[in-house]
C-alpha cells in the first residue's frame, strides 16, 4: 500500500502542477533560416499519450506471411506462446498479465463478434494497419473489463480503390491466401469493402525426443516422429457497406461477416496425452452496423454507435475409445481421447450480442468528456447427440460496463492528464449441472447479479524532446469471460462458481527521442508497473485427465520493469532491443484451514518472467529500378527457463520446467513499382532449436515460407 499512495501523491501533485503552468502563456519565438517540418506517426503520436501503449505498424507485414501473433510477440513488454503451429491456441502476456485478462478489439468492437474461432492468429493481416497494446490501463471508452491490458487492432481506412491479394506456401504443408478490396462510387459515393481469406496446415512438424512402443510392444523406445493429427483450416470472408461525409452521418456502414474453423485435436493439454481421431469445428455468422456523427444535436458533441450479432456454433467430436502414441498406433481404450469419460459429440451454441456506444463532447479548447457504454451479452447451449444421458443445458452471461471519462490537453499539448470512472455489472444465469462438484455449479444456481466500481487517472508530461514522463493508476475490475467460466468444449473445465478479479494497477515511464542528425535517430521508454491482484485467475492443470480449469487464486501482486531503444538511419538502417522483467507470486500466506501456504511467496507457474527481443533491418532503395525496394531483416528471442508447476511442489532434482528458449528468425522482402508487388521469403527458427512454449508443448523447427502479394 506504500506503493499505492507514493504513486498516487506523486500524479495527484503532477496533475496540480499543470493547472498552475497551463495559467501562464508563456511563447518562445525561433526565427531560423531553414526548417525541416517532421509529422510524427499515428504510432509515435500513441505511444506519447498518457497510458503505456505500444504501437505497432503493421504495414510491412502485409507482405510476409506471418501472422498477427508473431508481429505482436517481439514488442516491448509482450509475450505469446502458442501451444502449436498454425492455427493453435495461444496465450499472450502484457507485463505479466494474461490470458482472458487481456482483451481484444477489432476497431473498437470487441474481437469476439467475429466469432470464437477468429483470434489474432488467423485474422488476415493484409486488411491491419496498426495494432494499439494497452498495458495495464486502457481507457474507458473500450467499455470493457479489461485488468492486464488491451490490444485493438485497426484496420486500414484508406480514402482510394484498391485491390489487394496475396498467396503464401510454406514447410508443413502451409497455405495461406488472402483477398481483400475497396470501391468507392463516383456518383453514389458507396463504399464497399470484400474481404476474402482462406488458411490451411498439415502441421506435421517433427516431435523431437517421444516416447512409442517398440517393434514387440514391450517396452518404450524415444524416436523423432512428426504430427499426424494436426490439420487447420481457416475461411473467413466479409462483406461491408456504407458511406462517409454526408450531413446525417459522418460514416454509416453496416457489413456482414462468415467463419469457419476445422481443427485436429493433436494433444491434450500436455504433449504426453496423444489424440488421433478428436475434432472442434466452429462456424460463425456475424452482422454488425456502425455510426458516426460530429455535431450530434449540439455543437462539439460526437457520437459513435455501434451494434453486432453473432450466431455461433461449435462442435467437439470425440466419439472414440483409443490410446494414441506418436507414431499413430493405439491401442483400444475405456475411456474417450479428450475428456476421458464417455463418448460426446457436443455442440455449443453461443450467440453473441454487442453493443457499444461513445459521447464525446468537446467542453472548450483541450478539455473534453465522453460517457461509454458496452453491452456484452454470451449465451452458451449445449447439447449432446451422442451422450443421450447429457442434459441439455443453455447458460447466459450477461455484461454492463458504463464509463465517464474527462480529458484534458494543456500547456500547448506538452501535458495531457485523463480522469475515468467504470461502472461493471455482471449478470450470470447457469442451467448446466453435468460434474457439479468439479464445475460448480452445485454450487451456482439459477441467477445471480453483480456489480463492481472501478477509476482511475493518467498523466503526461513532455519536458523536452529527449525526456518525458507518463504515469497511470486504476482500480480495475476484470468479470471473467465464457472460456473461463464455461469451458471451451474441448480441453477447459467449466468453473461457474469464478471470482472477478479485482486489481491495483500502476504504470510509471520515461520515454524520449534524439534526433543526432544527418538521419541518424534513437527513441527509447523505460517502463514500471505493479498489479496488486485479488481472485487472480489462472489455469489449472488436471494431470491425470490432461484437462484445464481456470481457478482463483486470493492474491498475486505483480511488479516488473519493461524497456526499449530503437535506433533508425534514413528510413534505411533499423535496429531495435527490448527487455522485460516480472515478477508474479503468490501472496496467499494462509489456506482456508488456516494453514501457512506451502506457495506462500512462489511464482505463479508456467509463466515466463524474464526474456528479451532483438531485431535489425537494412532497406535498399533503387536498387535493380526506380521505386524498388529489398528489405533483408533478422530478429532474435531469448526467454528465461521457468517453472511449469508451483515451485513449492516436488523435489528440485525432479521439478518440471520450460527450458531457456533461443530463437533466430530471417527474412527477405523485396517489392517493386512503389509497393505494387511483393515477394518476401522468410526462415522461422534458422537455427532449428528445440523449443517449447505453453505447458511444455514443442514449437515448430526451422521452416520455410515465400508469399506474393499484389496491390494495385
Amino acid at each position: 500500500m506504500a506503493i499505492k499512495r507514493i504513486l498516487l501523491i506523486f500524479l495527484a501533485q503532477l496533475c496540480a502542477v499543470s493547472a498552475v503552468l497551463a495559467q501562464s502563456s508563456l511563447q518562445d519565438t525561433v526565427v531560423i533560416d531553414n526548417a525541416t517540418v517532421t509529422a510524427k506517426s499515428k504510432e509515435q503520436n500513441l505511444r506519447e499519450g498518457a497510458f503505456a501503449i505500444n504501437a505497432v505498424s503493421i504495414r510491412t507485414q502485409a507482405a510476409t506471411l506471418q501472422s498477427l501473433t508473431q508481429a505482436i510477440d517481439r514488442t516491448n513488454g509482450i509475450r505469446i506462446r502458442e501451444e502449436g503451429g498454425v492455427g493453435s491456441d495461444f496465450d499472450l502476456s502484457i507485463n505479466g498479465m494474461s490470458g482472458n485478462s487481456i482483451r481484444y478489439f477489432l476497431d473498437g468492437m470487441p474481437l469476439d463478434a467475429k466469432g470464437t474461432g477468429m483470434t489474432l492468429a488467423n485474422l488476415p493481416v493484409n486488411i491491419i494497419d496498426r495494432v494499439e497494446i494497452y498495458k495495464g490501463v486502457i481507457p474507458a471508452s473500450f467499455g470493457s473489463d479489461a485488468l492486464g491490458g488491451a490490444v485493438n487492432i485497426i484496420t486500414n481506412r484508406s480514402s482510394r480503390n484498391f485491390v489487394d491479394f496475396s498467396y503464401g506456401i510454406g514447410s508443413f504443408h502451409t497455405h495461406k491466401a488472402d483477398f481483400s478490396a475497396q470501391y468507392i462510387g463516383k456518383r453514389t459515393g458507396l463504399i464497399i469493402r470484400p474481404v476474402l481469406s482462406a488458411h490451411y496446415s498439415k502441421n506435421d512438424y517433427m516431435m523431437r525426443d517421444v516416447k512409442v512402443r517398440n517393434e514387440d510392444h514391450t517396452a518404450f523406445v524415444v524416436k523423432d516422429l512428426p504430427r499426424f493429427h494436426d490439420d487447420y483450416l481457416s475461411l473467413f470472408g466479409q462483406l461491408e457497406a456504407g458511406v462517409q461525409n454526408r450531413s446525417w452521418a459522418d460514416a454509416f456502414f453496416v457489413s456482414a461477416s462468415y467463419s469457419k474453423i476445422d481443427k485436429d485435436i493433436q494433444t491434450g493439454a500436455t504433449q504426453s496425452h496423444v489424440i488421433g481421431m478428436a475434432e472442434r469445428h466452429t462456424e460463425s455468422l456475424s452482422f454488425s452496423a456502425r455510426y458516426e456523427k460530429s455535431d450530434f444535436l449540439a455543437e462539439g458533441l460526437q457520437l459513435q454507435l455501434s451494434a453486432s450479432h453473432t450466431l455461433d456454433h461449435s462442435q467437439t467430436v470425440d466419439t472414440t475409445y483409443r490410446l494414441y502414441y506418436w507414431d499413430g498406433s493405439y491401442i483400444n481404450g475405456g475411456y474417450s481421447e479428450i475428456r476421458r469419460r464417455g463418448k460426446s459429440l457436443r455442440d455449443y451454441l453461443r450467440p453473441l450480442t454487442v453493443v457499444r456506444g461513445n459521447l464525446n463532447y468537446d467542453i472548450a479548447a483541450g478539455h473534453e468528456l465522453s460517457l461509454n457504454y458496452m453491452l456484452n451479452r454470451s449465451g452458451n447451449k449445449q447439447e449432446d447427440s451422442w451422450d443421450r444421458d447429457f442434459v441439455p443445458t443453455n447458460d447466459i452471461l450477461t455484461k454492463h460496463i458504463a464509463g465517464l471519462s474527462y480529458d484534458q490537453s494543456l500547456m500547448e499539448g506538452r501535458m495531457n492528464n485523463t480522469f475515468f470512472v467504470k461502472d461493471y455489472v455482471n449478470h450470470l444465469t447457469i442451467n448446466q449441472t453435468e460434474l457439479s462438484s468439479t464445475t460448480g455449479s452445485d454450487k451456482i444456481k439459477g441467477s445471480n447479479t453483480q456489480n463492481y466500481v472501478g477509476y482511475g487517472l493518467g498523466t503526461r508530461y513532455i519536458f523536452a524532446e529527449a525526456v518525458a514522463l507518463k504515469g497511470s493508476y486504476e482500480h480495475s475490475v476484470r468479470l471473467p469471460v465464457a472460456r473461463e467460466l464455461l469451458g471451451n468444449g474441448a480441453t477447459v473445465y467449466p468453473n461457474v462458481a469464478l471470482k472477478p478479479e479485482i486489481s491495483e494497477n500502476f504504470n510509471l515511464g520515461v520515454f524520449g527521442s534524439l534526433d543526432l542528425g544527418e538521419g541518424h535517430m534513437i527513441s527509447y521508454e523505460m517502463n514500471g508497473f505493479v498489479r496488486l491482484v485479488d481472485n487472480y485467475i489462472r489455469a489449472s492443470l488436471m494431470e491425470t485427465e490432461s484437462m484445464m480449469q481456470y481457478v482463483n487464486v486470493d492474491a498475486v501482486h505483480i511488479k516488473g520493469l519493461d524497456g526499449e531503444i530503437r535506433y533508425d538511419w534514413a528510413g534505411k538502417l533499423h535496429a531495435a532491443v527490448n527487455a522485460s522483467y516480472d515478477d508474479s507470486r503468490d501472496m496467499r500466506e494462509f489456506t482456508q484451514s488456516g494453514e501457512r501456504s506451502v506457495t506462500y511467496r512462489n511464482r505463479t507457474p508456467n509463466r515466463p518472467w524474464t526474456y528479451c527481443n532483438a531485431e535489425l533491418s537494412y532497406t535498399f532503395h533503387n536498387l535493380f529500378q526506380d521505386d524498388d525496394r529489398l528489405r533483408l531483416s533478422a530478429d532474435y528471442q531469448w526467454v528465461h527457463w521457468f517453472y511449469l508447476t508451483w515451485e513449492a511442489f516436488g523435489s528440485a532434482s525432479s521439478k518440471s520446467r520450460v527450458p531457456t528458449q533461443h530463437i533466430t528468425n530471417a527474412s527477405l522482402l523485396y517489392s517493386w513499382h512503389s509497393g505494387r508487388y511483393n515477394v518476401s521469403l522468410e526462415c522461422s527458427n534458422l537455427l532449428d532449436a528445440l523449443a517449447f512454449d505453453n505447458y511444455m508443448l514443442q514449437k515448430p523447427g526451422r521452416a520455410f515460407f515465400l508469399k506474393f502479394r499484389l496491390f494495385l
